[in-house]
């Protein structure tokens, strides 16, 4: 297996590397006569593409979507579905000082221990351009739950020391956070400008709410639909923990604060997030992810090369300061990827 394919029925497999010609992603499993084209996805892909916030690398891409294959006269055809992405402001150069030096926090040692090759160019393989093939394929899922009706919304909760307090949608777009809080992300942009004249990088939190997803989505035991959403949303790089409803704030909970009461109307509080046994309950489903700060920084940090010996690095280049906001598209495409796929599976059962 070489893990580079998710999903059973909704299935895709994303290729490429960051300095590479182009990256892209192949979709398998899409039901035909779903309206897509290029538009679509680029809508997708615009809003992960660098450059347009504070907190992003200086790096130019257009990230101009080609559909090619699985697409006719806007329509999806049933058939796989290429979506491919240029590469056109890759500055390998920037790189070249230190291909045999391992950075910090990268996967740099763990390619090279389990391959005994990587490329060293902005990271390859691991590089966080790997998930423009995934936000492509996340614009064709979005399509398929758009006819239920089915929304999935990203927004930061927590950036470096900064947490919003309140969550009102609107405010969503109209801050470079996309917090829902809009003195939080005043806040942000304060403390993203120390950190950056220092040199380093910050971590966050990022809330993920899908509304309208019936009732019945899951396959229990081991294909329970919050753990694959955990394995879809701990597959980007950048994430280092999930928690669903509640999270870890249940550990601290009585049984009977933590239950959600039933009445005729529904569930009258979502301290499970949507999910019981594995299985959508008809509530909101909420996700939130633990967000690293971005490993790539200008201090001077201790490191080996190669050879195992002892060097220090200082890593040049254009990066991010945090992977919020462009993470955050990147995880509604992966939890549209999931409710899509579970959605394909539930047909199949007859439910």
């Amino acid at each position: 297996m070489s893990g580079n394919t998710f999903g059973t029925l909704f299935r895709i497999t994303t290729w490429g590397e960051s300095h590479g010609p182009a990256v892209g992603v192949v979709v398998d499993g899409c039901p035909s006569k779903i309206s897509m084209d290029e538009s679509t996805i680029q809508a997708w892909l615009d809003r992960r593409r660098p450059g347009q916030a504070a907190t992003s690398t200086s790096r130019k891409e257009s990230d101009t979507a080609k559909i090619l294959s699985g697409v006719f006269e806007g329509k999806t055809t049933g058939t796989p579905i290429m979506i491919m992405v240029e590469n056109q402001d890759a500055k390998s150069s920037a790189y070249s000082s230190i291909a045999d030096v391992f950075r910090p926090g990268h996967g740099d040692f763990t390619y090279q221990a389990k391959y005994g090759i990587r490329d060293w160019r902005g990271g390859g393989r691991a590089s966080a351009r790997e998930t423009v093939g995934r936000v492509a394929a996340g614009a064709v899922a979005d399509a398929v739950l758009a006819k239920e009706n089915i929304t999935v919304l990203a927004h930061t909760v927590a950036l470096g020391s900064v947490t919003a307090q309140t969550f009102d949608p609107d405010c969503i777009r109209q801050n470079m956070f996309l917090c829902a809080d809009s003195d939080a992300a005043r806040k942000m942009e304060t403390e993203v400008a120390a950190v950056k004249k220092q040199g380093d990088s910050l971590g966050g939190i990022v809330e993920i709410r899908v509304q309208n997803v019936p009732a019945g989505l899951g396959e229990p035991v081991f294909d329970k639909l919050d753990a694959d959403l955990a394995k879809a949303l701990m597959s980007i790089g950048a994430v280092k923990g999930v928690e669903i409803g509640a999270g870890f704030r249940a550990a601290q909970l009585k049984g009977s604060q933590n239950n959600d009461p039933i009445s005729p109307e529904g569930f009258t509080t979502n301290n499970a997030g949507g999910i019981l046994a594995g299985i959508s309950s008809g509530d909101e489903i909420i996700v939130r992810v633990a967000v690293k700060p971005i490993p790539s920084i200008s201090m001077e940090q201790t490191t080996i090369d190669t050879r195992s010996n002892p060097t220090r690095i200082k890593i040049q280049g254009r990066h991010d300061i945090c992977a919020i906001p462009r993470i955050n598209v990147v995880c509604e495409a992966m939890v549209s990827l999931v409710i899509a796929d579970h959605l394909l599976r539930q047909r199949a059962t007859g439910g």
